[in-house]
């Protein structure tokens, strides 16, 4: 056998050769051990001038800038979103209203109100005085409280200032005087911990400031010729002291995080999860192959255990970390239970988003959701503008409400709302989702029964492919038989046996009848995918997630 010609050419030739036949652009300049890494990262490149590159180029940059605008548009749209929200908080703090009572009648309540009129503001809470014969006891403004009828409220005790000026007066009255029965106000700390405390607490710390000292310009020093004793020059100094009564104290540090962090922790979970059941479903082929009525009792049985244990795992971290929380073991259960809804309820809302959104928009669905859903519990209403009141229809408020008024022995009376809000949500999901398992079992069914066909058909053109061949070669060369009787007849000798060259020859027909039913086949394919854009018979089966730990395929092999 002729050696071959490339064995006889020197290696350094061969560099030579191949690094001349290549354009300036391709040749490697790159790093040696990236390449020994990946030996054939640069095998079978074609030149950035060929007709295909050309065409995956142009449609690359055209689908790349398209997804580019509206994932900017997107991400645009809900910075302002949530920006808008806290826009000027500070600005909308007097639409917080707090009740006043002045059950004294006298110099304190004159005080109180003047250190209003020197604070007022858009930046000061809206201070509303209420006859003592609406709310006529402490018990009354408690209550008034308690069912959010007001943010907070303040109140001067009867006989106050009658008190403080006996005790200005008299050192042995001073030496009596109560400086925390004077001026109190009530709140709830467990709504919106981190905004009520700078908004409420400390706004109602300033106005008892104030009102001590419009009590002191007008009513202290210019009354008192002179003071008796220490006592009474203490009182003179500090006349009362702010009393504050907490309904539910919430003061840990992990408070700041429960309308946040905690709400996009639940909702990223039920996505995943959604992902890897889809996952499982497209892996085994069970939406043409299981009855739709088993497919939907097993996802909403699915769904429910895992939420209901990762509703435990959220409630039971809240828990470990309440560093001294005043809560009790029936409030950690219904918690657990509000919990529970909430991450049933936004499975099949991812779910409903899945079956009937277009795959590429998924991902956008579900930032804007988990942007919508923080933003209506980020802020009380009162401190946002009134276009954010929109979110009174997101499961996220309404979940927060019932938090809220669980943790605080039902000071939060939203249930009425809440509750309804919530479970509409649950139930035309649950409709939704059970829709769709009957769309995909429909579309499973014609994509497998599609899939067959176009397999059949790639076969049926591989066959006329072949029998057209083998008609053809049957025509040029005839049987032994056919052959013989020619010979008989006419005289001429056989042919003679195959020579290499007739092999070498047979080897390139037969690559030739390779090429040619490749691009059959290719042709078939071709059209099987033009059709199948134009019958458009798709389902969006979800996101799928392939399992950490799992069987490649359905055998387990």
């Amino acid at each position: 056998m002729s050696p071959n010609f490339k064995d006889l050419i020197h290696p350094s030739c061969c560099f030579l050769m191949n690094l001349e036949s290549q354009k300036p652009h391709e040749i490697d300049l790159g790093m040696p051990f990236l390449k020994k890494l990946y030996p054939r990262a640069h095998d079978n490149r074609l030149p950035k001038n060929d007709p295909v590159v050309k065409k995956a180029r142009r449609a690359f940059f055209t689908s790349a800038g398209i997804n580019f605008l509206y994932l900017q548009v997107l991400f645009l749209g809900l910075f302002c979103y949530i920006f808008g929200a806290l826009f000027q908080q500070g600005t909308h703090t007097h639409n917080l209203r707090v009740a006043f009572v002045d059950y004294d009648g006298g110099a304190i309540g004159r005080a109180v109100r003047a250190a209003y009129a020197s604070l007022q503001g858009d930046s000061f809470p809206s201070l509303v005085e209420r006859s003592p014969l609406e709310l006529q006891t402490t018990d009354d403004v408690l209550r008034a409280v308690c069912e959010t009828k007001y943010w907070a409220a303040v109140y001067v005790t009867q006989g106050a200032s009658r008190r403080l000026e006996e005790a200005l007066a008299a050192e042995s009255v001073a030496t009596a005087y109560d400086k925390t029965d004077v001026l109190a106000y009530v709140w709830n700390e467990a709504l919106y911990a981190p905004i009520i405390d700078a908004a409420i607490s400390s706004n109602m710390q300033l106005l008892s400031g104030a009102a001590r000292i419009a009590y002191s310009a007008v009513n202290g020093t210019g009354n008192i010729r002179s003071v008796s004793g220490p006592a009474a020059l203490s009182v003179l100094a500090d006349p009362w002291t702010l009393q504050s009564v907490n309904i539910q104290p919430t003061s840990q540090g992990s408070r700041a995080i429960y309308n946040t962090v905690v709400i996009i922790l639940i909702l990223i979970q039920e996505f995943f999860y959604l992902g890897t059941i889809n996952g499982l479903y497209a892996q085994f082929k069970l939406y043409a192959r299981v009855n739709p009525t088993r497919i939907i009792v097993v996802r909403i049985l699915t769904s429910l255990t895992y939420t209901f244990i990762g509703s435990l795992c959220v409630i039971g971290t809240i828990w470990a970390f309440k560093s001294g929380w005043d809560i009790n073991g029936n409030q950690f259960v219904l918690s657990w239970m509000t919990f529970w809804l909430f991450a049933h309820t936004n499975f099949l809302i991812f779910d409903v988003f899945t079956i009937w959104l277009p795959p590429p928009f998924v991902p956008m669905a579900l930032v804007s959701w988990i942007i919508f859903s923080v933003t209506s519990i980020l802020l009380p209403f009162d401190l946002s503008p009134a276009f954010y009141r929109l979110g009174y229809m997101l499961p996220a408020h309404e979940v927060y409400q019932v938090l809220t008024d669980i943790w605080s022995h039902g000071c939060n009376p939203q249930l009425h709302y809440a509750l309804p809000v919530l479970f509409a949500w649950e139930v035309v999901s649950l409709m939704l989702s059970i829709l769709g398992v009957y769309r995909r079992s429909h579309y499973a069914t014609l994509g497998e029964e599609r899939q067959a066909k176009e397999l059949q058909e790639r076969i049926d053109a591989a066959v006329a492919f072949e029998r057209d061949k083998e008609t053809k070669h049957s025509a040029a060369h005839p049987e032994p038989e056919k052959r013989l009787k020619k010979f008989e007849s006419t005289g001429d000798e056989p042919s003679e046996p195959q020579s290499d060259t007739d092999n070498i020859t047979g080897a390139e027909d037969e690559e030739a009848y390779r090429e040619e039913l490749a691009q059959v086949i290719s042709r078939v394919t071709t059209r099987q995918r033009r059709d199948k854009g134009r019958a458009d018979e798709t389902c969006n089966f979800g996101p799928s997630f392939n399992l950490p730990y799992g069987k490649d395929n359905e055998d387990g092999e």
